[in-house]
């Protein structure tokens, strides 16, 4: 490195020496300029370079001080800005000390030797990181464990854990689906709700008088499934609607935080949510016509994330080997994923560089990943497939979750619900209808992925990919999810 910046220097001498002698002084000043330049970008990337590598090994302390460093030299660099972000990031993920986890492995009846816990952390099944030297565990890394365990515990015995309350439900509720499907994809069983959501940014997270920009998650209106969206009330009163010709759609609004107190938005508003269901063995795609709009548009790569890397290819390729049916492919894609991927509680998907390389390397993943492993497989097969995802409203289950959809020319887009997988019954349709169907129990914000908002915003997001949360900044940078909650309260209308 030190042998390279003599030359950089040596190379900037002799042209400045050049420019003096044969040219006339507006180009000898306009040479040094870019010459300076020239240095301060190799300064820049040097920099650059030294803190990547301590992001790499997890040295952030180290990374908080070059970026002071730098900004104390009265200069910025948004990628080295970028790392200290993401590494806080993580450090919030990685927030568990050994002595800590071990405690909650104790809690959890968990009993292990030494080696035993050494196998689990290299298979990932207990998923720590080296943070400034120290071990830090993922913060439900015992959780997730846990499920790892009674799944290898359950292939051994060959048994099956009790069914829990939503299994239970979705089995009751989609065998109703498909008895009142009256015609393949249908709709049925329309369920009316009434939703309240608040999100509250700490007291003192923001400077008192600074404006905070919040982006609340807001229903979709173009789908059939969706309808009757009603807006009933808002605070503050003041708000912007998103078009809903956007991927990712949202409420819009702008407060003054004040000394000591949270600030509050909050939003309620109605709609209709329908199920729909197709049976597959009716389903007969026509041939897709490559060129058009939606082929192309919907088979195409989006990195990082939707990238057809030599492991995407080499693994579609194996599962559909002889499989050319569109219907065909998909069962045995969604089959694969059943069969090999846990769910698990996830990072933050901000802090993984390629989410279907993680979900394979550690065989596990929550519903977006894994949608977006099928969906990465399904377009790279030349299957057009769209991201899809809100809210699961299920009673008592309430939460965040990913769906997509996947078009068969000559029948259209149909729901794909891949994290929720097979269901246990003897009967094929019920095993089979979430490869096909979709229930009752959702809220539809997004149709796509890393889609912009609008009004735009200015700073780095805390979900890139997905938006279910929301979104909240000032005029100084974004307020990550530890800096506010969210709440969502439901009712079920008749």
């Amino acid at each position: 490195m030190q042998y390279q910046r003599r030359n950089t220097i040596r190379r900037t001498q002799f042209l400045e020496k050049a420019a003096l002698r044969f040219l006339p002084s507006f180009y000898v000043t306009l040479v040094v300029f870019l010459l300076f330049n020239l240095s301060l970008a190799h300064a820049a990337n040097t920099k650059n370079t030294n803190a990547l590598h301590l992001f790499d090994q997890g040295e952030f302390i180290a990374l908080k001080h070059l970026q002071q460093s730098i900004h104390t030299a009265n200069n910025c660099s948004q990628e080295i800005d970028s790392l200290v972000e993401i590494s806080h990031r993580i450090e919030h993920d990685f927030s568990l000390t050994e002595t800590e986890v071990d405690s909650l492995l104790q809690k959890q009846g968990i009993f292990y030797t030494p080696s035993e816990k050494t196998n689990w952390e290299s298979k990932g099944w207990l998923e720590y990181k080296v943070i400034n030297r120290k071990k830090r565990y993922f913060s439900r890394s015992v959780s997730n464990l846990k499920l790892r365990l009674q799944q290898v515990n359950d292939s051994i015995t060959h048994s099956q854990a009790p069914l829990d309350n939503l299994t239970k439900f979705r089995l009751k509720h989609t065998a109703q689906i498909i008895a009142q499907t009256t015609r393949n994809g249908g709709l049925s069983v329309p369920v009316n709700y009434k939703v309240t959501y608040t999100i509250s940014v700490n007291p003192d997270a923001v400077p008192a008088g600074d404006t905070v920009r919040c982006w609340m998650p807001y229903p979709k209106q173009d789908h059939t499934r969706q309808t009757d969206v009603h807006l009933l009330s808002t605070f503050p009163s003041r708000y912007f609607i998103a078009p809903d010709s956007v991927g990712q759609r949202s409420i819009y609004f702008e407060q003054k935080a004040k000394q000591g107190e949270p600030t509050i938005f909050r939003i309620c508003f109605t709609y209709r949510s329908y199920a729909q269901s197709f049976d597959l063995s009716k389903i007969h795609a026509d041939p897709y016509d490559t060129s058009s709009p939606i082929y192309k548009t919907f088979t195409r790569e989006q990195p990082p994330h939707i990238v057809f890397t030599k492991e995407i290819r080499q693994l579609a390729d194996s599962i559909t080997k002889g499989e050319t049916n569109p219907v065909g492919i998909v069962t045995k894609l969604y089959k694969w994923i059943d069969h090999h991927i846990i769910w698990s509680g996830a990072l933050e998907y901000s802090t993984i560089s390629n989410i279907p390389h993680y979900v394979l390397k550690n065989h596990k993943g929550d519903c977006g990943m894994q949608t977006l492993l099928f969906m990465s497989m399904a377009r790279y097969k030349g299957i057009p497939v769209k991201w899809q995802s809100g809210w699961m409203m299920h009673p008592g289950e309430v939460n965040l979750h990913d769906w997509c959809e996947v078009y068969y020319k000559g029948i259209g887009w149909v729901p794909v619900d891949v994290s929720f997988g097979l269901q246990p019954s003897g009967n094929k349709r019920i095993r089979d209808f979430y490869m096909s169907g979709i229930d009752s129990y959702r809220l539809i914000i997004n149709d796509a992925i890393s889609a912009p908002f609008i009004p735009t915003k200015k700073f780095m997001r805390s979900e890139p990919i997905d938006f279910q949360r929301g979104e909240v900044e000032t005029s100084k940078g974004n307020l990550y999810f530890d800096q506010w909650k969210y709440s969502m309260q439901v009712e079920y209308l008749k």
